[in-house]
């Protein structure tokens, strides 16, 4: 790969199915995360009139989604051999850049909080949409841009005071304004992108940055410092993050935003929106009206 080449990458896509592979082990005891929105997903999946029969789960680390929705056949698909391994029924070592299904080959795709490390996330959501049939829905979740938030302006703060300069340690995330408008480009209609925000205690900011790396959200940016972070500037930011964010009992609070993403393949049957001028009443006379009544 050349200086050109990885210039245009923002994320190491090694370093993230190494990250995963390393994590798969000891993945059960730090996948709560995780598994919270994998039940927030199934719970929006219910509440849609529909049948969906053949399913690919995109970046299924170990099943558990796919496992809480109903379908007649799942494909389980993730970066990372040791995850998908301990998938049941169809499976596959496959990268979430680079599709190899055919067009119109599923009446659903899921992806629980896996496409945040996807380089050209347009270009994906694009293969996503291709791979669904007509009508077909994609719901996805990604970390939203309050990700992290504390963790990460303690670290520039540390890093500023002890060493020259910050590098970057924690992935950038997507705003939630602009996933709707990637999902219309991508070809999806009736685009939708929401988000929740969930705040999680610890008591200490290093059981934190354990909790990453054993859900296998290890920093994968390639424009981050190779070598590891000394040990002077992760106490700095320990002490910094419990000065500035932590309550009464010592203990700090994190932030995960995560967006969701809604989008159905094309269909002559769905919903249209009226054409510009086709409105039977002028917006001046319904608040005319509205005033009146």
């Amino acid at each position: 790969m050349t200086d050109i080449d990885i210039i245009k990458q923002i994320f190491d896509r090694a370093s993230v199915r190494q990250h995963r592979d390393r994590a798969a082990a000891a993945y059960d005891g730090f996948a709560f995360l995780k598994d919270e929105i994998a039940d927030r997903m199934a719970e929006r999946l219910e509440e849609i009139n529909r049948d969906f029969n053949i399913v690919l789960d995109l970046g299924a680390h170990k099943g558990v989604l796919g496992h809480r929705i109903k379908h007649d056949l799942l494909v389980s698909t993730d970066l990372s051999r040791n995850m998908v391994s301990a998938c049941t029924g169809h499976r596959a070592v496959i990268d979430e850049e680079a599709l190899p299904f055919k067009d119109a080959s599923f009446d659903l795709v899921i992806s629980n909080l896996v496409m945040h490390w996807v380089n050209d996330l347009p270009g994906a959501l694009i293969q996503v949409n291709r791979a669904l049939k007509p009508d077909g829905l994609f719901l996805g979740s990604i970390f939203g841009g309050e990700t992290l938030k504390e963790l990460r302006q303690s670290l520039v703060i540390a890093e500023s005071e002890i060493s020259s300069g910050v590098s970057p340690r924690i992935s950038p995330f997507a705003d939630v304004r602009d996933i709707g408008g990637l999902l219309q480009r991508a070809g999806f209609n009736l685009p939708v992108a929401d988000s929740d925000v969930l705040t999680v205690s610890y008591e200490h900011p290093l059981k934190l940055m354990q909790d990453l790396r054993g859900m296998a959200e290890g920093n994968a940016v390639f424009a981050r410092r190779k070598a590891f972070t000394s040990k002077a500037v992760m106490q700095r930011a320990a002490e910094i993050y419990g000065e500035t964010y932590g309550d009464s009992d010592g203990r700090v609070p994190a932030t995960f935003q995560i967006i969701y993403m809604t989008g159905w393949h094309p269909h002559e049957s769905q919903q249209k929106p009226m054409k510009r001028g086709s409105a039977k009443m002028h917006l001046s006379d319904a608040l005319e009206a509205a005033r009146k009544d």
